[in-house]
């Protein structure tokens, strides 16, 4: 163990990079006494150097792998998971001989450019909602389209709970166009076009952000190159580690609930007809309605007797109205005069 501080690299930077736990966690377990360097317990200012043992808590550490980044032209029919017991899945297609994970996705009839890598944190810088990295496709649809159609795609349409931000458009033919957008919602352009009355035929991710296609068939994949991912690590460089998440549906003008109507729709003198949450009526006087206390051995109207309201009594023969519903009293009132 060498402490010349010269040459390696500080321990806590040293821990940290091999993945398991951030700088300042690292600091922790080596004030804790956790970390030793070469068999002896180590502290902060330790240098590591090249075949140093480094051990928390008697475990070895074990060096980062080295990041991978490549970029692959998905073909129709993969389907963007990890997961390899699924059949078609990207990771036995691209059959890299490291472990590695797709940055975003494509749906499976889509196809084009997808990035694929080992690095957790540059996916979350790259995804993040905040950061409007452009992702560029080419989209067929089942049908001519007229400006309109350009007009109201480029302008965002009402999806998912939510509104899709503006995005530029071209016409490429009387079926075809480009868009570039800077969202990424769930079957996005598929759901614009189907808001309109149009399907997909056929979509294809050209670019996403300084990353292109050029030179790649279906199926093919390369490693990015330094000038690409420093482009990459400059556009991410301000961007949060909070990766990007699915909007909540915005809140719409919807009824207000029985109850509270009750007593806005309810005519004076008459009970609330409207149903509460548990689909019963409510038998609740409204606010310009006298209630009475029922007597002690007198039947209860409301939840007491199955959560219904019990009928009015028909008018007597005099022609008098009948009892308010209101009102629980023993017996039958005289009519009003």
């Amino acid at each position: 163990m060498s402490d010349e501080s010269t040459a390696g690299i500080r321990l806590n930077k040293h821990i940290s990079d091999t993945g398991i736990c951030s700088r300042r966690e690292a600091d922790e377990f080596i004030e804790q006494g956790r970390v030793t360097v070469n068999g002896q317990v180590a502290d902060n200012g330790v240098q590591v150097q090249p075949g140093d043992e480094v051990m928390v808590d008697g475990k070895r550490l074990r060096a980062k792998p080295q990041a991978v980044y490549l970029v692959y032209n998905k073909p129709v029919g993969i389907t963007c998971t990890t997961d390899q017991s699924v059949p078609g899945n990207i990771i036995d297609a691209v059959r890299y001989r490291q472990r590695i994970f797709p940055i975003g996705r494509l749906d499976k009839p889509s196809e084009g450019l997808i990035l694929l890598t080992n690095d957790g944190d540059i996916v979350n810088r790259i995804l993040r909602a905040g950061n409007a990295h452009e992702k560029e496709y080419v989209v067929t649809v089942n049908r001519p389209f007229d400006e309109a159609f350009l007009k109201r795609m480029s302008g965002g349409l009402p999806i998912l709970g939510t509104r899709t931000l503006p995005c530029k458009i071209r016409r490429i033919n009387a079926t075809t166009f480009n868009i570039i957008l800077t969202q990424g919602l769930n079957r996005q352009i598929r759901r614009m076009t189907e808001f309109l009355g149009y399907n997909v035929t056929r979509l294809i991710r050209v670019r996403l952000m300084n990353i292109r296609l050029t030179g790649l068939k279906a199926g093919q994949w390369r490693e990015l190159t330094r000038a690409e991912m420093d482009v990459i690590n400059e556009m991410v460089a301000d961007s949060s580690k909070t990766a990007e998440k699915s909007p909540r549906p915005r809140k719409t003008n919807r009824p207000k609930p029985a109850a509270a109507q009750s007593n806005k729709d309810a005519k004076p003198g008459k009970a609330a007809g409207n149903k509460n949450s548990t689909g019963s009526k409510s038998t609740k006087p409204d606010a310009g309605t006298r209630h009475t206390p029922p007597k002690a051995n007198a039947p209860r109207s409301g939840s007491r007797n199955g959560g219904k309201q019990q009928p009015a009594r028909p008018a007597g023969r005099s022609g008098g109205k009948a009892p308010s519903a209101g009102r629980s009293g023993g017996g039958a009132k005289k009519p009003r005069r």
